[in-house]
């Protein structure tokens, strides 16, 4: 499954563009953007396990420095900021890593 599957093309390819300079990722902005904020939470779920790359349950901050990649090959990688500020806001558990709760 891609993502391009549960979110648009073109609403992905606009996210992208809105954060192609370094540290101008906002997550909560790029899921607006992109769609994935007005998804049921099957679909959130499903966008979830394709980002969960190593399929462990989790999103570890590895895997976050890759993100936008995940949307579009060749995408930049995130900056160790946006990466440690991505995870800090997602990890409500404070463990380290995303669960697709």
């Amino acid at each position: 499954m891609s993502l391009s599957s549960v979110l648009s093309a073109d609403a992905i390819d606009s996210a992208i563009k809105d954060c192609q300079a370094p540290d101008s990722f906002c997550a909560k902005k790029f899921f607006q953007l992109c769609g994935l904020s007005k998804k049921s939470p099957q679909d959130v779920k499903k966008v979830f396990g394709i980002l969960d790359n190593d399929a462990s349950g989790f999103i570890e901050e590895e895997e976050l420095k890759f993100f936008l990649q995940r949307f579009r090959p060749g995408a930049r990688v995130l900056t160790d900021k946006e990466t440690k500020a991505f995870l800090s806001a997602a990890d409500d558990d404070s463990d380290g890593k995303i669960g697709a709760e």
